[in-house]
Parts: C-alpha cells; structure tokens; sequence
C-alpha cells in the first residue's frame, strides 16, 4: 500500500469489548481509517453497503446470524470489498467455507497485534491471508472438496486472462497494474468481469481454482 493511502476499514463482531478492542488497534496505523463498526446482520449490511469499505473484518460465529451469511451478502453487493475472517474457529470445514464463500482471509483471534496489522496490509494489497496453522489445513480441506463446477477460460478477453494469471500469482491490483501498463482501476473492473463471468465470489477463490487445476496462462 502506497503511503498515504487511506483504507476505509469496517468491523464486525458481536462482542462490544473486543470489536472495541479491534477498533483502537487499527487506529494505530494512520493509513487505516475505521468508518464504522456493527454486532448484527442488519447493522452490518446496512453499514457496509452504505458506507462502502475498502475492507471489513469479520467475526464468524455471531449470535443470530453467521459471519458467512454477512460475508455472502457482501459479496453479493459488491465482490471487490475484501473480507478477512477474524476468528476463533480453526475448524478446516469453517476455514474452507470461507474461502469457498469469497473471504479474503482467514485470521485467528489469537495472533498478535501487530500480526493482524501486518496480514491486514497483505490483504490490502491483494495477498491471500491466512494464520500460518491454517495453510496445511486449507490444503488438504481443498483436496478433499474440489469444486467440480465447469468453468470456461473462453469468455474471457486476452486483457482479462493476462489480469487472471496475476491473481493466481497473488499480485495485488498495483502491480499487475505496473506489469500491464494500465490503470489500478481498470485492473479492478477486470477483476470483477472475471470473476462475473467465472462465477467465483473473490480473487482468492479464483486464483486457487487456477492453481488447483493446473492452468496455464
């Protein structure tokens, strides 16, 4: 992330204390602003599609809802807004879930502080973020449940298949954007045609079907 450059973060969780606790850490980094914060379904998706955030962190397990419900909705309003999962569960069927649903990240509560600072920036930049005791989980929850779905590379343009091979490469949109010579932004709407017409929630879940699959770009 450029210095300077203001990521609009928006937090969810349904204990007060620790999204309060979530709020203050991120406002140690002045390239972070939080615009809002909510405990529910509704006051989350009515905050985050109002407010539109560049990133939201997540809770799963809420009273009354699923973070993976809120994480659906949000996706479905806009699938560029990148969601970490911030959480306790280190269930592997939960963990792939979300990646599976279009989460961004996937982080444990129990990480330090300025782990999550850290994976937040990578998120940021495009990078897949996991807590490191979730990698090996995550590899064998994908071998486990492949997506048998058919999907097509024909659809998409010469542009789009080039933007494509950075995704799976974990490029954030700022450097494909250098090795193409274009625009972050027009890397950012050919993100979401691909992932449109690919049928995939986020960049995450793309670029691990073209890993998984062996593809060639």
């Amino acid at each position: 992330m450029a210095e300077n450059e203001i990521t609009k973060i928006f937090v969810v969780d349904d204990h007060p204390l620790f999204r309060k606790g979530v709020v203050q850490l991120l406002q140690l980094n002045p390239n972070f602003q939080v615009i809002g914060e909510a405990g529910t379904f509704e006051a989350a998706v009515a905050g985050i599609t109002s407010k539109e955030p560049d990133l939201v962190l997540l809770d799963l397990n809420m009273k009354g809802t699923s973070g993976i419900e809120i994480l659906s909705a949000i996706k479905k309003h806009d699938p560029s807004i990148k969601v970490v999962m911030l959480t306790v569960s280190d269930s592997p069927n939960d963990l792939l879930q979300a990646i599976k649903t279009g989460a961004d990240g996937y982080l444990l509560k129990d990480l330090e502080p300025e782990e999550i600072l850290e994976n937040i920036n990578r998120a940021i930049e495009g990078q897949v973020v996991l807590s490191p005791v979730l990698t090996n989980a995550l590899a064998e929850a994908l071998k486990e449940k492949r997506d048998e779905s058919s999907r097509s590379l024909q659809g998409l343009t010469e542009k789009e298949l080039m933007v494509l091979k950075g995704v799976s490469q974990g490029l954030s949109n700022k450097l494909i954007a250098r090795e193409l010579n274009i625009s972050d932004g027009t890397v950012k709407v050919h993100v979401k045609h691909i992932l449109k017409k690919l049928n995939f929630h986020s960049r995450v879940e793309a670029a691990i079907w073209v890993c998984e699959n062996n593809i060639k770009l």
